[in-house]
Parts: C-alpha cells; structure tokens; sequence
C-alpha cells in the first residue's frame, strides 16, 4: 500500500517542477513560424517535423504568411584528432556540430539576432572497428543535430516579445 502512495508522490513531485519527457515540445509564443535551413542538410526537416508533430505554432509555407521566421543560417559538423597513440595512430575524434539562427518578425526584422550553439562528443577510435565506428560517428552527428534543435526550440519558447508601446 505504502509503495503506490510514493510513486503517486514522485510523479506529483516530477510534474510541479517542470519535468518533461524528452521529446516534448514546450509551447513556441508565434502562432505560425517559417522555417528556412541550407540546402542539402536535414536540420531543416527534422526541426519541421518535430514542430509538426508536438507543437501548436502552424508551420508556414512562406515567411509573408508566419507570425516568424528561423532562419538556421548554418550547421556544420567536424571531426578533430583529439589523441594519437604512441605510434601515430588516432585514438579519439572530437566532434564538433555548430549551428548558427536567427529569427526575424512578420516584418522581416531581427528579433532573435545570430545565434551559435556547438555541441561535442568525443569517438574513441580503433582501427580495426572502423565500420562500427563510421557508424557510430553517423549515430552521434544525428543525436547532436537533435539536441541541437531541441535547444533552439526551447531557445524559442523562452523568448518574450517586447512591448509595442512600453513608456
């Protein structure tokens, strides 16, 4: 009896601070966003399909018709030499994923100016896995593309429009 009223308590607990599955979109303050990312990189999708999938704000077909619009300017991922072994082999990669945004009102003014967020994560490397870890590396870029676009959303549900006529 005394192990159910606990759990019951936890969750209670877990859901008046704020807590969150990963995953879950916190409500964006535009009713609909354009979103604009560089040719021949996913961001752009996968940051449209996570709108559309768990958001309220309308994803808008041109910028004229949203309320704002992201503009992810840039994403990059490179891989860095972190250590060598004694014999001049590599035994770790950085990774580096940096993507820059910004976003702009209606009216095409900057409310959001040039934004970086880098992430990294370090790939032990062996040369006689290098299939595993050329997919591992794929693995790796992918989840920090997603956190990536996690904290650009809750970048975005943080923003506080300022007042028109503030005296």
């Amino acid at each position: 009896m005394k192990f159910p009223i606990f759990i019951l308590i936890v969750l209670l607990l877990l859901s008046a601070c704020g807590f969150q599955l990963r995953g879950q979109v916190s409500p964006l303050p535009f009713k609909s966003l354009y979103v604009i990312a560089p040719d021949g990189h996913t961001i752009g999708m996968e940051m449209k399909r996570m709108l559309r999938n768990s958001s309220a704000t309308k994803l808008a077909t041109s910028s004229t018709e949203a309320e704002a619009t992201l503009d992810i300017i840039s994403a990059t991922n490179e891989r860095i030499i972190l250590s060598l072994s004694g014999g001049g082999r590599v035994r770790d990669f950085n990774l580096v994923y940096r993507v820059t945004y910004r976003v702009l009102d209606h009216r095409g003014v900057e409310i959001v100016p040039n934004t970086a967020i880098s992430l990294t994560r370090i790939l032990p490397f062996l040369d006689a896995q290098i299939l595993a870890k050329e997919s591992e590396e794929h693995l790796l870029v992918k989840e920090m593309q997603s956190d990536a676009i996690q904290q650009i959303i809750w970048r975005l549900s943080a923003y506080k429009a300022p007042l028109e006529n503030s005296r």
